[in-house]
């Protein structure tokens, strides 16, 4: 009996020690971990309903009669219109916080210009002269 009472002992102050310091842990959740906002079930530490959502605007237009036009949607994700009639508008929304308008656009004509707006603020304009002009918008943050 002495000999196995030497040989468990050490096990024995181990699972104390675990025992314990599951107790502690636990009663320290208790006392910081466990408020109303985060109590599972509360209802209020989820993501409030969006508002202030973002009208944003992409226009392409020129002098040619057809343009391919490459851009980023409101979820960076990139998308192509080919030969598509000039002028052409695209309207889009979100509710994030952050958006990346992007818009690349090469027409048939001499002249071809680009805008986007956001929230009827034009936030980025350009054109560009020459034979199949190419032309680009990019806003960094809307």
């Amino acid at each position: 009996m002495l000999k196995l009472a030497k040989r468990t002992w050490v096990l024995l102050v181990i699972l104390l020690v675990v025992v314990i310091a599951v107790f502690c842990v636990d009663r320290f959740r208790g006392f910081f971990g466990r408020t109303e906002l985060t109590r599972p079930g509360a209802g209020l530490v989820n993501d409030p309903a969006p508002f202030n959502p973002k009208e944003v605007k992409y226009e392409i237009f020129g002098t040619g009669t057809v343009a391919t036009i490459n851009y980023l949607d409101l979820d960076a994700q990139p998308q192509k219109a080919e030969n598509v009639p000039l002028p052409w508008t695209l309207d889009l929304t979100t509710t994030a916080p952050a958006a990346s308008p992007n818009i690349v656009a090469q027409s048939d004509g001499g002249s071809i210009s680009c805008r986007i707006t956001v929230d009827g603020v034009v936030k980025d304009q350009r054109t560009t002269d020459g034979v199949n002009a190419q032309t680009f918008c990019l806003v960094k943050s809307a």
